[in-house]
């Protein structure tokens, strides 16, 4: 069995994709602590000059409790900067006029909510819609059977075979044991600026590709 190990993000970018995708079972760590070095609550989009991060701001005396317990800091207007962020960079791709309502619909809705987690899982949710992308998850604190050791996790739910983050080993404890990479090359395609940016968030492909974003995502089920 293929386990993918990952935690709750609002845009994945290619390399998580192709974990969830080729994963027999998908468990976001909810109950692991917060990092800001991990992608619960940034995202990295394409720029003139390479790439940049958009980032939803969480309330500093959470820095230190788990994923699910994290809140946003809704003090200062952080979705208009955002917004603009990707106006920006992306109102010259291909999709971006035809997203741009819904997802500005969807980021203002964002002052709905308290918790980070539910906010990054319905962006999340929203985004693999628009993507016609179909991903079975479950949540770490509703597994009895969790631990934080994933070579542990992976006895106790039979994987053979264990997906972590991409890149995650500042912020995600690593596998020993267990760990493999899943059967992926990131796809090379268009991007609106010159030269390719390999890691941008979902974002980068929806914008360029819209309802055809399956002739990228296709190429992650390994």
């Amino acid at each position: 069995m293929k386990l993918a190990l990952l935690l709750p993000q609002f845009a994945p970018n290619l390399y998580d994709l192709a974990a969830m995708l080729q994963a027999d079972r998908v468990i976001l760590q909810d109950v692991e602590q917060w990092s800001r070095k991990s992608r619960i609550h940034r995202a990295q989009i394409r720029t003139p000059e390479g790439t940049q991060w958009i980032n939803i701001p969480i309330r500093t005396e959470d820095r230190k409790k788990a994923v699910k317990d994290v809140r946003i800091d809704h003090s200062e207007d952080w979705v208009s900067p955002l917004l603009r962020t990707l106006e920006y960079n992306y109102r010259n791709s291909i999709y971006y006029d035809f997203y741009e309502p819904e997802i500005k619909a969807d980021f203002e809705s964002a002052y709905d909510y308290t918790y980070l987690m539910q906010f990054v899982l319905y962006i999340q949710k929203r985004l693999f819609r628009f993507m016609d992308i179909s991903i079975n998850y479950e949540l770490a604190s509703n597994i009895p059977e969790y631990s934080s050791d994933p070579d542990l996790l992976s006895e106790r739910l039979g994987a053979d075979i264990l997906f972590q983050e991409h890149d995650s080993r500042h912020y995600q404890r690593q596998a020993e044991h267990h760990q493999n990479d899943p059967d992926f090359e990131h796809p090379q395609y268009h991007q609106h600026f010159e030269g390719f940016e390999p890691g941008c968030s979902l974002l980068d492909v929806l914008f360029q590709f819209g309802p055809e974003s399956f002739r990228i995502t296709d190429q992650l089920r390994g």
